[in-house]
């Protein structure tokens, strides 16, 4: 049977949080992927009400700009002066017309993100069943300190809702609560709120005080006891959000369990309410799964990974990674120690290793980088290979370049792509080299200096050195110190004067006589 739609949901969110010590409104406050409003208005939108309001107060433009951005149908109700849940209640009954006497109006907390819509549902079912002019939603609690105690006549009917600090002791004792979740007919309800007062501990217009009039007026007022108490807990400082962060983790953690994902440790692995999960998916420890990030049959995730945005592919392996707003393909492997950043697309069996660092780059079926690598701003095709420590130079101090790589090319390790550039299909680079112009399809792609062999430089310039001794034990030559106009170059920089200065005695040493340096003469150089 299909569950009567409400003509009007309110939430309410004008309250100031002092106890959250926190320039952030209270319900713009983060868990599980949503603000605790966010959690909510999900909740609330299970009753396909016809209207909802929020009630906005500290932080208003914030919760206004919020609403904006996730839920425009929403209407921003203002509370200019928070002078209690009752008032609030009447500020946005009057932003909502045409609501009729009898027509079903809910009222939400905006700090209570475990309500679930299951529970709203039945609420609303249990007030038409009851024929009620209201319907509190009530939880029974071991610990009832701080909330309002739900009082009932002998036949357990609701009399009255009293607010803890107006509670006596036998009040107090009462371990039923209220959940400050209610359904309401909304003709009674216009015509109690007209009726409230200040009169009470905190000098508000409470809205719990409805129901003690619409019981002095003779309507019926029936309540719903939730299943799980665990729903009913708000959030009003930082402890409780923790702990509701903790509630929301085992909620979710257990729901994709049951659906056939594989959790090994639920108890250091973090899902978010939006993140969607395909059956035999598996998430290994110290897993953090945020936003809209989606993992498809037979992908294994962690341990000791954090997407975000994330889209992975089935049957691919994420280990020890950081992705943000990136796609993984079927049968890829990622990690471990990669961060892929913003843009990121892997192909299909695609692999990028351990210490790769990724941004803006597409990358083909089957091409990998296996290690020690950064590619930003790139398109790389089909089956191709990134060398260990090649570097796509994709920033000149001033705008960003890209570059292009095609389809079955292998770049050589420690290769610097100055881009913009582009390698074409079948190319290779050499390794070490600084490739700063197109290279077409099929060439090989070199830019390196000649290597240069100085015999006996280590005895010469490090004469009683540990590498001396050890050179001299391999059966080192023993080279005689040269005269100091031609005194052999030193690499660490304190003798290196140039080639120029001092090319003609080192060169003299190097194997084949011939010039390790192309333009400088010197023994058996040929110029």
């Amino acid at each position: 049977m299909t569950s009567p739609r409400p003509a009007a949901v309110i939430i309410l969110a004008a309250g100031e949080g002092r106890r959250m010590r926190s320039t952030t409104p209270k319900v713009l406050h983060r868990i599980a992927g949503r603000t605790l409003l966010g959690h909510v208005l999900h909740a609330a939108a299970t009753l396909a009400a016809s209207h909802t309001a929020v009630v906005v107060g500290h932080g208003r433009e914030q919760v206004v700009a919020m609403l904006a951005e996730q839920a425009p149908a929403v209407v921003p109700a203002v509370q200019d002066r928070q002078h209690g849940t009752g008032h609030a209640v009447r500020i946005a009954l009057a932003t909502l017309d045409g609501l009729a006497p009898d027509d079903t109006v809910v009222v939400l907390p905006g700090d209570a993100p475990l309500l679930t819509g299951e529970t709203l549902a039945a609420l609303v079912d249990h007030h038409h069943a009851q024929r009620a002019a209201a319907t509190v939603l009530t939880a029974v609690l071991a610990d009832a300190t701080g909330y309002g105690r739900v009082v009932r006549d002998a036949a357990g009917g609701v009399r009255a809702i009293i607010e803890h600090r107006d509670a006596d002791a036998a009040t107090a004792a009462i371990r039923e609560i209220n959940t400050g979740v209610y359904a309401f007919r909304a003709g009674p309800l216009q015509a109690a709120l007209a009726r409230l007062t200040r009169e009470n501990a905190q000098g508000e217009e409470y809205l719990t005080d409805v129901v003690g009039l619409l019981v002095g007026d003779g309507s019926p007022v029936a309540a719903r006891i939730v299943a799980d108490p665990v729903e009913a807990g708000g959030v009003n400082d930082r402890v409780q959000l923790a702990a509701a962060g903790r509630a929301l983790r085992d909620r979710i953690v257990s729901a994709a369990m049951r659906a056939g994902t594989t959790v090994v440790d639920p108890h250091t692995t973090w899902i978010d309410a939006d993140v969607t999960l395909e059956p035999d998916t598996t998430i290994a420890p110290n897993t953090f799964l945020h936003g809209r990030t989606h993992l498809a049959r037979g992908a294994v995730v962690g341990p000791e990974c954090t997407l975000t945005d994330t889209i992975v592919g089935a049957e691919a392996s994420v280990v020890r990674t950081t992705a943000e707003q990136a796609e993984i393909g079927a049968g890829a492997t990622v990690g471990p120690y990669s961060h892929l950043r913003p843009g990121t697309r892997l192909g299909r069996e695609g692999k990028l290793g351990s210490f790769v660092e990724t941004k803006s780059a597409e990358f083909g079926d089957h091409t990998k980088v296996p290690h020690l690598a950064y590619v930003g701003d790139a398109v790389v095709g089909e089956r191709s290979n990134i060398g260990c420590t090649t570097v796509f130079v994709n920033y000149d101090g001033v705008a960003k370049h890209r570059t292009v790589i095609g389809s079955d090319v292998r770049i050589g390790s420690d290769t610097m792509l100055i881009a913009p550039v582009t390698v074409g299909d079948g190319a290779y680079t050499g390794a070490g080299s600084v490739i700063r112009e197109d290279v077409p399809p099929g060439a090989l792609a070199v830019r390196e200096g000649r290597q240069r062999i100085i015999e006996g430089w280590v005895a010469r310039r490090r004469p009683d050195s540990p590498a001396a001794r050890a050179a001299a034990a391999a059966g080192a030559p023993s080279i005689p110190e040269v005269p100091d106009a031609a005194a052999p170059i030193d690499p660490v920089g304190a003798d290196a004067h140039g080639a120029g200065t001092h090319g003609r005695s080192d060169l003299a040493h190097t194997r084949g006589g011939e010039a390790g340096i192309a333009g400088v003469p010197g023994a058996g150089s040929r110029t």
